[in-house]
């Protein structure tokens, strides 16, 4: 379920707009500094959380999101907060347990350079996403055992369509040995196998094929988010290179051969670094991604790959984007996605293609 459009009412509390999101997976949103931008994205985020307290924070009066099946969220600011779902003309008050259910969203800050651990402490958030990921690969790269079936599985297959199997197991393993992984194979049998293999220890191979498949299923998405961001950010750093070494520790490694510490990225290093480890490792599929101004530290160069990342990535996970810049840059050959915010009641509502 995709956002379709935002209405607002009293945004900064006087402020009446509408937000049509592009039918692509990428809509950039811009507007002159101080027309509410922020507001309006955190007002959409927490209204898709539930998230009471932080509305009762935020400016504006009535907000109504719009789906993609004629869904309609609509949150109330009056003496108290009210979250209704409208549906078939029928409108019912919802919590947030329930909106948990309904919706996924994944909001990135112009504040994403440190996070606030549970102490309270600032800290920076490359060195907490990269001790997150390193626990995540440490545990995949130790829970590597193979499930053996509790019945009877792949018996009605013939030895050929066993074979055929195989070989797309083997395409799909080489893969997740790109990102490090691999499964503990047993040394009896022969992989990938031939007909004659199979013939002689089809209940063996069976097992093996629901073993492979089982462990695929649980490691893939984690081993392609681990190849798509080394993959992109290979392309993008400049005399470094992102590896994972045998403890599992995300480090670059300088074309000299020498490793750089995450401290001594740059600024805008670090700001991709993280915008893709939250896109990747932590949003899950099919959500809506809200970012902030993208273009933090960013050279110019790479604000103009952004777009085409997003979309990327979108496809990849099915995600919707909705993003906010200031830059003309980010936005880049991409104009049709673009959504200027404007005042429905302003004397002059002539559209502008301006980013400040």
């Amino acid at each position: 379920m995709k956002v379709k459009n935002v209405t607002v009412h009293g945004l900064l509390y006087h402020i009446d707009c509408d937000l049509d999101i592009s039918t692509s997976p990428l809509t950039f949103v811009y507007s002159p500094n101080g027309f509410g931008k922020t507001t309006l994205l955190k007002a959409l985020v927490y209204s898709m959380k539930g998230d009471i307290e932080e509305l009762e924070k935020l400016p504006f009066d009535r907000i109504d999101i719009g789906f993609t099946d004629d869904l309609v969220l609509i949150v109330e600011k009056r003496e108290d907060v009210s979250i209704r779902i409208r549906k078939n003309e029928i409108e019912y008050p919802v919590d947030s347990e329930e909106l948990k259910e309904l919706f996924k969203i994944t909001y990135i800050s112009p504040d994403r350079q440190t996070v606030v651990k549970p102490d309270g402490c600032l800290t920076p958030a490359v060195n907490v996403y990269a001790d997150e990921l390193r626990d995540i690969i440490k545990s995949a790269v130790e829970n590597n055992s193979l499930v053996v079936p509790k019945k009877e599985c792949f018996t009605e297959m013939s030895d050929g369509d066993m074979v055929s199997l195989f070989r797309d197991l083997k395409a799909r393993l080489d893969y997740i040995k790109g990102a490090g992984l691999e499964p503990d194979m047993p040394y009896s049998l022969r992989f990938p196998p031939t007909h004659s293999d199979i013939s002689k220890k089809r209940r063996e191979y069976a097992e093996l094929a629901y073993g492979l498949e089982e462990y695929i299923e649980r490691t893939y998405g984690l081993s392609e988010s681990i190849v798509v961001s080394q993959d992109i950010m290979n392309k993008m750093f400049i005399g470094k290179t992102l590896l994972i070494n045998e403890n599992s520790n995300l480090i670059f490694r300088l074309d000299s051969g020498a490793d750089l510490p995450l401290d001594a990225l740059s600024s805008g290093e670090r700001n991709i670094l993280i915008i893709l480890y939250r896109l990747l490792f932590q949003t899950p599929e099919g959500s809506t991604v809200v970012i902030d101004e993208p273009e933090n530290s960013l050279h110019i160069g790479w604000q103009q790959k952004l777009g085409d990342i997003f979309l990327d990535i979108a496809r990849l996970r099915n995600l919707q984007f909705i993003v906010a810049t200031h830059s003309p840059q980010i936005i880049h050959d991409k104009w049709d996605m673009s959504r200027e915010l404007r005042d429905l009641h302003a004397e002059n509502p002539e559209a502008g293609r301006y980013c400040e």
